[in-house]
């Protein structure tokens, strides 16, 4: 074991998962009654995807599922962050059940259970119906409270067995890159559209709290952002204003309103564009939470850029640091840091880092072994960070490896392998790496030591 590993400092009880979303994994996108997502729109439009991919089969995880989950209790984790596709169940977006998805998910809470592990479900990981994305999608009020519908349908059929439920992953990624940089679905880049989809998106966290709690007493409700910590790339007046709006931009703006701050005035100002606020709306947002999410991969150095789109800051690339695959710089540092900002700035009273990993080239040895030693110790690295932060006083309740498979990622198709198992994708064949017997290792000893 690791010296720096001070697994001493986790609570006997702390969580340890894997995570995944729907479309990345499921595949059967056509199957038992599913309609089209927006995600299914843009990988099917050419250019938007590295190698015009696209998750019609992904890992066949719809098919594959009891595999899959022995492959979690072969690691060993004892909670499973999943999420569910809502054009599965509710394939116009609202309305009608479709009772067949629902089946699915309601086999899969099951397995789950009777396995041992405990479901933590995403109501939301940007599969919007493209029902909804033709009459506006996230830039209209109507798909907020759709989403609300549709929680109290997920809700109500699995609620007797799920406890803990996020009502959105990522809601920056869907507002920003989805509508503002367009290499996300839905593939807008207008400034109005973005901010209007991020405010309707935590509305929808908001409403959909309220709905959960309403269809399934004793739920514990909370949300998952991806953040990064934020630094000036110099001492220049001019950098260090930079580093403040794409704080703004990236952290202060989604989670702000969740607690009870609104939206802060300074964003408000440079976006200019006016937000669709009803009365009431902030104080549905700032439900209280049960517990909060944090995703984490890689800080940000900025410079000012006056020229450049919103923020205005543009993002320096610093020389000899180490990279992932993704290249993005690895820095364990600020995982610790944004914990300690969502437990001190924020008050959060239970944390989760709900996705964090690396993605580097895999490959299968002779020896049948895939052999992935700097995803290893980026784990270790970063579960040395999770450990500082709860001798710092912060209040982490688990840790949620992303991913569990490799699997299709987003606009980067499958070449970008995050996974603590690899999947072959011409033969579906399934083989444990070196990080996830790491990852088994690590969650064994920390069970052990607290025997």
């Amino acid at each position: 074991m690791s010296e720096s590993l001070d697994l001493a400092a986790f609570p006997a009880d702390f969580t340890w998962g894997t995570a995944t979303s729907a479309y990345q994994i499921e595949g059967a996108v056509a199957e038992d009654g599913r309609a089209p997502s927006i995600w299914d729109t843009f990988s099917h439009t050419p250019g938007r995807i590295d190698n015009d991919d696209h998750g019609d089969v992904a890992c066949d995880h719809y098919h594959r599922w009891p595999e899959d989950i022995a492959l979690m209790k072969r690691l060993g984790a004892d909670a499973y962050r999943l999420s569910i596709a809502w054009p599965r169940v509710m394939p116009g977006g609202h309305g009608p059940v479709n009772a067949a998805g629902l089946d699915f998910y309601d086999r899969l809470v099951d397995g789950l259970l009777d396995a041992g592990i405990t479901p933590n479900v995403t109501l939301y990981h940007w599969d919007l119906p493209q029902a909804l994305q033709d009459r506006g999608g996230w830039t209209v009020r109507e798909t907020a409270e759709h989403l609300a519908d549709y929680a109290s349908a997920v809700a109500g059929r699995l609620g007797d067995r799920v406890t803990r439920w996020a009502t959105l992953n990522e809601p920056l990624c869907s507002g920003w890159i989805g509508h503002l940089e367009g290499r996300m679905a839905p593939g807008l880049t207008d400034l109005t559209a973005a901010v209007r989809a991020s405010y309707h998106l935590l509305l929808a966290h908001g409403l959909a709290t309220r709905a959960v709690r309403a269809a399934a007493p004793g739920a514990q409700v909370g949300l998952v952002t991806n953040h990064s910590t934020v630094e000036a790339a110099s001492t220049r007046p001019e950098d260090i204003a930079a580093a403040t709006r794409m704080d703004g931009h990236t952290n202060r703006w989604w989670l702000d309103p969740v607690y009870g701050r609104g939206f802060p005035a300074d964003m408000r100002e440079l976006y200019g564009v006016d937000l669709p606020e009803r009365p009431g709306d902030l104080e549905t947002i700032a439900a209280p939470l049960d517990w909060h999410g944090l995703n984490y991969y890689f800080p940000a150095t900025v410079t000012d850029d006056p020229e450049g789109p919103v923020p205005h800051a543009r993002e320096v690339r610093l020389p000899d640091v180490p990279r992932t695959g993704m290249d993005w710089q690895i820095d364990a540092g600020g995982l610790e840091a944004l914990l300690l900002r969502l437990a001190d700035d924020y008050g959060v009273r239970e944390l989760y880092v709900t996705e964090n990993g690396s993605a580097f080239p895999d490959d299968v040895s002779p020896d049948g072994a895939v052999h992935d030693p700097d995803r290893a110790r980026y784990l270790e690295q970063h579960l040395s960070a999770c450990a500082r932060a709860v001798r710092k006083g912060v209040p982490l309740a688990g840790y949620y490896a992303w991913s569990l498979l490799d699997n299709f990622e987003w606009a980067y198709g499958y070449d970008k392998r995050f996974g603590l198992v690899h999947v072959d994708y011409a033969t579906q064949a399934r083989t444990v790496k070196t990080s996830g017997l790491r990852y088994a290792e690590i969650i064994r000893a920390h069970r052990e030591s607290h025997a």
